[in-house]
């Protein structure tokens, strides 16, 4: 685990307490992707898939994580991060550990959304999230947010 990512869980674990109960560990900051992971046996339902309400949590969670790194290297740190809307699909169950991933939007995206929240101190970004079982490919969970960043 890099520094970035230490930081990150921390800062999850400290500002969000229910990452802790839920198990969740950073995996991974590398080329502007976040990995996050998800234990299964502290998220399981009723039929011993993960949890729905865990899958949503960790897919928002990936997107706030996403936003707080990349915000952190392009030196802004007077903001706060919410999520304003979220849209979330559950085309299969996750029956393993689960693995949170979120990629960076467009450059013309991100450079819009860097302009618009310099000028006027409020940006929204769409972030995409797709949670996988943990050694799959294969999309459990896909997740579409728009967070807002405000001072």
């Amino acid at each position: 685990m890099n520094r970035d990512s230490r930081y990150l869980e921390s800062v999850l674990h400290h500002d969000i307490p229910l990452t802790r109960d839920m198990g969740l560990k950073v995996l991974d900051w590398r080329d502007q992707q976040l990995r996050l992971h998800l234990p299964l046996d502290v998220n399981v339902n009723h039929k011993s898939t993960m949890f729905g309400g865990s899958l949503y949590c960790g897919a928002v969670l990936a997107g706030w994580g996403w936003l707080c790194l990349r915000l952190r290297e392009e030196g802004i740190e007077d903001g706060h991060i919410v999520i304003q809307e979220g849209q979330i699909s559950y085309p299969l169950p996750v029956t393993t550990d689960a693995v949170a991933i979120c990629d960076a939007p467009s450059d013309k995206d991100w450079k819009k959304f860097l302009t618009i929240y310099k000028r006027y101190g409020r940006a929204r970004l769409t972030l995409s999230t797709s949670v996988v079982n943990n050694g799959s490919e294969e999309l459990a969970v896909t997740f579409v947010g728009q967070y807002v960043l405000h001072r």
